[in-house]
């Protein structure tokens, strides 16, 4: 969804500044080898779309706001179309209602969530850390997307596994990497990194190399020790 501008260009007026990369590389606090230290690159995400969203997108919007009532301007910020596919972008304590509807409303039935990942913008004051879902409606044949964010200083977003269980491993690895802590998941730990890891590897602040990592003498605990999930 995002893309770059080169220095020279104007940034056109549907689009959002997301962050401004120089040099090739975005190098800080050492000598430029590359040849590029006077590149810029602006990161761009479309600021929004208007109506006709165009083939059956107006449908499924049209019901989105049907199935939330009065609900749906509180709920949905705005509604983005790129490359032809349609994401809704919520307020975060709404998600949970919108999955819902998504599921339930017999028009929209989007059975499935195909997951959640995370996306780290360090720029994006007050919501530098976006999750990103998939849902999948085998009825109707579509797919989309829902996005919603959360600020650095409150890292909270509500889980969605009871509405999608499936989600309940793309939670836990969204909240490993990224550090987003899906309130209600029923036992949000690791699922990648050993359970005493310091940080978030996948967030753009996250250090790159110069960490020792070594695993020497592990063991499986006997079944009654392990950890429970419940």
């Amino acid at each position: 969804m995002s893309g770059e501008l080169g220095s020279d260009d104007e940034t056109p007026a549907d689009v959002e500044v997301m962050r401004v990369r120089h040099g090739l590389f975005g190098v800080h606090g050492s000598p430029d080898v590359s040849g590029y230290g006077e590149f810029e690159q602006v990161v761009t995400m479309p600021a929004g779309s208007t109506r006709p969203y165009g083939g059956w997108f107006d449908a499924v919007a049209d019901q989105l706001e049907c199935a939330l009532g009065s609900g749906y301007e509180d709920a949905v910020e705005r509604v983005l179309v790129e490359f032809d596919e349609i994401t809704f972008v919520v307020r975060r304590d709404c998600l949970p209602a919108v999955a819902r509807a998504l599921r339930d409303d017999p028009m929209l039935r989007f059975e499935v969530c195909l997951g959640v990942s995370g996306v780290h913008w360090p720029d994006d004051a007050d919501r530098e850390l976006h999750a990103v879902y998939h849902f999948q409606s085998y009825t109707h044949g579509r797919v989309i997307r829902v996005e919603t964010t959360c600020p650095d200083a409150h890292p909270h977003v509500p889980s969605i596994t009871d509405i999608y269980p499936t989600n309940d491993w793309h939670e836990r690895e969204t909240y490993d990497f990224f550090g987003i802590v899906f309130d209600g998941h029923p036992t949000l730990t690791r699922i990648m990194m050993p359970d005493d890891w310091l940080g978030h590897p996948q967030r753009k602040d996250y250090p790159l190399g110069g960490i020792p990592v070594e695993y020497k003498g592990a063991t499986t605990p006997p079944p009654d020790e392990r950890r429970v999930y419940s």
